[in-house]
């Protein structure tokens, strides 16, 4: 019996997906981090509404020297694989760095 392609090995369809990953999230909350951590974007665009909360207190309260904590946070995100990313921040909700 003929399968015209249609059942193809899990090695096949593994290594197909792993070569195109891409993550949806990672650009835009690295460059939030960078340009807009003041307001905590980054943490608002990944869904950490309380720690959004803390880094605008934090910068308040340090009259903004604390925005170097999502600058870097935006830097370890764009030198991150896309997969990486996406396990670490989206899958297992790591909040910070």
């Amino acid at each position: 019996m003929e399968t015209y392609g249609y059942n193809k090995g899990p090695s096949q369809n593994q290594n197909f997906s792993n070569t195109n990953y891409r993550s949806e999230k990672k650009l835009a909350a690295g460059l939030l981090g960078i340009l807009a951590g003041l307001f905590g974007a980054n943490k608002f665009y990944l869904g950490y509404i309380n720690q959004g909360i803390i880094q605008i207190v934090l910068n308040i309260c340090t009259c903004g020297m604390a925005t170097v904590i999502p600058f870097i946070e935006g830097i370890v995100y764009l030198t991150m694989s896309d997969e990486q990313f996406d396990q670490t921040y989206i899958q297992n909700k790591k909040a910070w760095f």
